[in-house]
């Protein structure tokens, strides 16, 4: 009879009526209608494709069913997927119109039906298709017995053109395989950008075959050859996104000069000191664009580079050349002088026009940090916005300025991942905001924003941790509608997508556990893992503050690497603190307690593990300082003591004070709005 009833309640649970807003979508549809009835899964189902797609459609809708039969575990019939109507009555019919070319611009809306009997994706192409099997993934829902899908319709499309992410693989080398779970990760969000940075001051990253000693003298022995390069590209492009390569020139230029010097900008007898930095920040070093080799060797290099990144654009850089050592070369500046350049801007615009013909020559056009926007730039390069380089400029105003001029922009500002900032300051970051004042051509200029993950303070052990799932939040501000801005749904959404991440590889949960166990000296991780989180790393570089502390062999595998932004306990203790204040019942207040006495037991577990574990030590006193405010409230709670105004301050004075750890008491806001509504 117990087994009739469980039987009869799973089957309630699976034909219940899921409430859109249950649902894990990310990034959220445009349009969304959720029916009674479901479609439910069997061994049987099978994919069939119609219609006069690219063979991507192919690659991907294979994936999808492994990840599916991964998810579930039921052994689906159906292998592989490898050519146009090869199972006419499949249960799942994509229909694409026609194949999608990797560009912006192209139409990568669907439509997505599921009924109980068949489920069928349209769309125009099979960027569309590919986006709408996404979707399906994410509409699986499960009882205790069986997986199935949600009737329901979606009709979808992105609102921006240009969803990127940068990763910069030039400060800290990435492995292919660390590129390609990325990229796997940025199909699943919807993503259609990579951009990536491969050569700077600490690293040139591409094989150029008739230049060895760029590899040779500026790789310390980490780069890409140009078959790995092709195999990334191909693999991008079956998941339905472009690559875009960076070179940084003029500036950021110490990799490449130390291979050739003599297209640097010191003076002659100083150009043999180039070397490729080990430190992080801002260096002088800059190539000549007064010397016509620097322009042979630079077509040279587009010559090999651009054929093997079939997308439209080139990205030069153009970022953060402070001009010293141009203003220091007589040679320069006597060149300054007869052209008629009236500073370090003219000549880089200078240097910047000569590159144009040069990427024209290969079908790419020019793309560049904001500081290419002069007066005289070309209208056809595209401003990439990362901060306010005018005075009086907002940060992030470039890219509306830059619209008003008629250059297309995309915008980095605001998505900085690196700083490791709130999902919700990323998550509130609008390209384009109600408040720009813009005509609908201006508009149209911009075309979306790009994740930027700089490499400083990441190695392929912690990139994963950095990028995701924050990044998640950032494509679904890239796609959705502007409205779509409730933080609660997208912190209940992302638990899921982060744990959905994994499937693909991504290791941003699992290897927080291996930097954990080597800070524990392989003891028992649970006080550490408690501990991190309610620790974040420090923000806006301050854990590297001016590149001096971490070089890029330093180890990063430390406590503030085991953090992360948006410590998950944190933001617990948050919930329970806004609940006392609002409600100073004994439930609460046992919730909020709880917490102080986790911490105190933290602590002595953590200076007992400290015994036999050195790296514990340097964020012991943080630890100590939480634990003593713990007691404190726990004595004015518990007892009824009364708080000491002046004991208290000097309590959260020592939490406060910078840790050795690099790290910060994420809930220590928190307990000063718990400490001032006592007072």
């Amino acid at each position: 009879m117990k087994y009739i009833v469980f039987i009869l309640l799973s089957v309630c649970l699976a034909n219940a009526q899921i409430k859109k807003e249950q649902l894990d979508l990310m990034p959220w549809p445009q349009s969304i209608n959720v029916m009674d009835g479901t479609f439910a899964l069997s061994k049987k189902f099978k994919v069939n494709i119609t219609g006069n797609p690219h063979s991507r459609i192919f690659i991907g809708a294979t994936n999808f069913i492994r990840r599916l039969d991964n998810r579930t575990g039921l052994f689906l019939e159906q292998n592989f997927v490898t050519k146009v109507n090869e199972v006419p009555d499949a249960e799942l019919q994509i229909n694409c119109t026609t194949g999608g070319k990797i560009e912006i611009n192209q139409d990568e809306s669907y439509e997505l039906v599921v009924t109980t009997n068949k489920i069928t994706i349209n769309a125009a192409n099979d960027l569309g298709a590919l986006h709408g099997l996404q979707t399906l993934l994410q509409l699986l829902q499960n009882n205790s017995t069986s997986y199935y899908f949600p009737n329901s319709k979606v009709i979808d499309a992105p609102r921006f053109t240009w969803r990127g992410l940068m990763i910069d693989a030039a400060r800290h080398f990435q492995p292919i395989d660390v590129i390609k779970r990325n990229l796997d990760a940025m199909a699943s969000m919807k993503m259609n950008v990579f951009h990536w940075h491969l050569a700077d001051d600490q690293g040139w990253r591409i094989e150029v075959k008739k230049l060895p000693k760029l590899t040779d003298l500026g790789s310390n022995g980490s780069f890409y050859s140009q078959e790995q390069i092709k195999d990334v590209v191909k693999y991008a492009s079956d998941r339905g996104i472009q690559v875009i390569p960076e070179i940084d020139i003029p500036g950021h230029a110490s990799a490449i000069l130390a291979a050739y010097p003599e297209i640097g900008s010191k003076v002659d007898n100083e150009k043999g000191s180039y070397v490729v930095q080990t430190n992080s920040g801002i260096y002088n070093s800059a190539l000549d664009p007064t010397n016509p080799e620097t322009y042979s060797i630079l077509a040279m290099i587009f010559d090999e580079v651009c054929p093997l990144f079939p997308s439209n654009y080139f990205h030069i850089g153009g970022d953060e050349n402070n001009g010293k050592e141009w203003a220091a070369n007589p040679k320069i500046q006597e060149f300054m002088r007869k052209n008629k350049l009236a500073d370090k801007h003219d000549l880089q615009t200078y240097f910047n026009m000569k590159l144009i013909p040069m990427l024209q020559k290969h079908n790419k056009k020019l793309m560049g940090w904001e500081e290419i926007m002069t007066e005289n730039m070309s209208k056809d390069a595209i401003i990439h916005a990362w901060r306010g380089t005018n005075e009086g400029l907002k940060p992030g105003e470039s890219l509306i300025q830059a619209a008003k001029k008629g250059y297309n922009s995309v915008l980095s500002n605001g998505f900085y991942i690196d700083l490791m900032l709130s999902i919700e300051t990323h998550y509130l970051n609008d390209p384009l905001s109600k408040n720009a004042a813009l005509s609908p051509q201006e508009k149209s200029r911009i075309l979306g924003g790009e994740a930027a993950m700089w490499s400083e303070l990441v190695t392929p052990l912690t990139i994963d941790s950095r990028i995701w799932p924050r990044t998640a939040a950032i494509a679904e501000r890239l796609w959705s509608n502007e409205s779509i801005k409730d933080m609660n749904s997208l912190r209940k959404r992302l638990k899921t997508i982060s744990f959905r991440l994994e499937e693909l590889g991504i290791t941003h949960i699992r290897n927080k556990e291996v930097i954990l166990r080597n800070i524990a000296n392989n003891q028992n991780t649970s006080a550490v893992h408690d501990f991190s989180n309610i620790c974040e790393p420090l923000k806006n570089y301050k854990r590297n503050g001016g590149g001096k502390k971490y070089r890029m062999h330093s180890p990063l595998t430390l406590f503030a690497d085991a953090c992360n932004s948006d410590a998950s306990d944190a933001f617990d203790f948050k919930v329970a603190v806004t609940n006392y204040l609002e409600n100073k019942n004994k439930e609460n207040q046992v919730i909020l307690t709880s917490f102080f006495r986790k911490w105190i037991m933290m602590n002595s577990d953590l200076m007992d593990l400290s015994i036999n574990a050195p790296l514990v030590q340097p964020f012991l006193p943080l630890s100590k300082s939480l634990n003593d405010l713990s007691e404190k409230l726990l004595l004015v709670f518990d007892k009824n003591k009364t708080l000491d105004k002046d004991e208290f301050k000097v309590l959260l004075e020592q939490a406060a004070v910078r840790s050795d750890a690099d790290v910060e008491l994420a809930v220590l806001n928190d307990v000063k709005r718990l400490i001032e509504s006592k007072l």
